[in-house]
C-alpha cells in the first residue's frame, strides 16, 4: 500500500493532475459558451480554450519537474486532450463554422484519435508502450492552433477562420501520417502475438 506521501505525489490531488482535471472541467463550459450567440461567448470560449491548452503543457512540465509523473496522470492527460478536441470539433460543426469539405478534416482527426486510443489500450494488455512521436507532437500543436483560430467564428475576420481551416487540413494530413505510423508499429506487435 502506498504511503500518503506517494499518494499525494501522483494522486488525484497532485497539482499536475488537478490541472488535467481542470482541463476536463473546462470542456462543458466551452461547449456551453459555443451554444450561446454573440461575440462575447465566442471570445470567452477562446480564452478558456487557450487556458486549457496552457495546462496541457504545464501539467506535464510540472509532473516531470516535481517528480510527480504518475500512472493516473499518464492516463488522464491524453483523455483530457482527446475530449477537448472532440467536443470543440463537434460544436464547430454544429455551429456551422466547419462545413462542407472541412468536416472531412474533422472526421479524419476524430477517427485517428479513436484508432490510437484503441491501439494503446490493446497494446497495454501486451505491456507494450506506444510513445508519442515528435511528429505527433507537431500534429497536436497545429491542431491546437487551428482550433484557436476557429473558435471565435463569426466574431473574428473571415481571414482568421480561413487560416484555421487551412491549419485544420494540415493537422488532418499530419493525423493521417502519425496514425499510419502508430498503426504499423502496433500491427508489428499484434501480428507477433
Amino acid at each position: 500500500m502506498p504511503s500518503s506521501d506517494q499518494g499525494a505525489k501522483g494522486g488525484l490531488t497532485s497539482l499536475p493532475n488537478l490541472l488535467t482535471l481542470g482541463r476536463i472541467a473546462a470542456i462543458p463550459v466551452i461547449v456551453a459558451l459555443l451554444f450561446l450567440d454573440g461575440a462575447a461567448a465566442r471570445w470567452g470560449a477562446l480564452v478558456l480554450y487557450l487556458a486549457a491548452c496552457a495546462t496541457d503543457w504545464l501539467d506535464g512540465w510540472l509532473a516531470r519537474a516535481r517528480g510527480e509523473v504518475s500512472p493516473l496522470g499518464r492516463f488522464l492527460d491524453p483523455i483530457a486532450d482527446k475530449l477537448l478536441v472532440a467536443a470543440i470539433l463537434v460544436m464547430l460543426i454544429a455551429a456551422g463554422d466547419l462545413r462542407g469539405a472541412a468536416v472531412l478534416a474533422a472526421i479524419v482527426i476524430l477517427c485517428r484519435e479513436l484508432l490510437v486510443s484503441g491501439l494503446r489500450e490493446y497494446l497495454a494488455e501486451l505491456r507494450v508502450a506506444l510513445p508519442v512521436s515528435r511528429l505527433a507532437k507537431w500534429k497536436t500543436t497545429v491542431q491546437m492552433l487551428a482550433l484557436a483560430l476557429l473558435l471565435p467564428g463569426p466574431a473574428a475576420p473571415a481571414e482568421v477562420a480561413l487560416a484555421g481551416i487551412l491549419l485544420l487540413w494540415l493537422a488532418a494530413a499530419l493525423t493521417l501520417v502519425t496514425g499510419w505510423d502508430y498503426l504499423t508499429r502496433g500491427l508489428r506487435h499484434m501480428l507477433g502475438h
